[in-house]
């Protein structure tokens, strides 16, 4: 998917689970477009009317996460009814997101941002997590990354 169009992705699908009368999408879609909004008006003061593309994708990784998170509180607590919720919605937003690098391309590309800064111990790992954050945005799990990192520079 060209990020460039990320926003009118949403909106389209949006418009499109509207004319299907599916509920479940239109509520995840309606969810990720309030926060959207949230976002672009939290940024006018800076001077922009709408957030580029990699906060957007930044934004549905935190609410993918978020879910995450609920779907093990869930699971704790007995509530499968709210686990099989928070997943619907999951699926919905990871549609947005670029495909997830696996365990052995995360390494990979670590190895490689390390190797080009010339990183050498865990003091350097702060540049190395911005240029990994700068790089694979919407594509890597930086919870992850930060762990793979911290390996590998200690």
């Amino acid at each position: 998917m060209v990020l460039a169009m990320l926003r009118d992705a949403i909106s389209d699908a949006y418009k499109t689970a509207m004319r299907a009368r599916d509920q479940a999408q239109v509520s995840a879609l309606r969810m990720v477009m309030s926060g959207l909004k949230d976002r672009d008006i939290a940024a006018r003061p800076k001077g922009v009317d709408k957030i580029p593309d990699d906060e957007i994708l930044s934004m549905l990784q935190t609410m993918v996460k978020q879910r995450r998170e609920s779907i093990e509180l869930y699971l704790k607590g007995g509530r499968t009814d709210l686990v099989e919720a928070e997943q619907a919605e999951i699926a919905v937003i990871e549609q947005f997101l670029p495909q997830q690098m696996d365990e052995a391309a995360m390494a990979a590309a670590i190895d490689g941002v390390v190797t080009e800064l010339g990183a050498a111990s865990v003091k350097d790992m702060g540049r190395v997590m911005a240029e990994l954050k700068q790089r694979y945005v919407g594509q890597m799990d930086f919870g992850k990354a930060g762990q793979l990192v911290k390996a590998r520079l200690g």
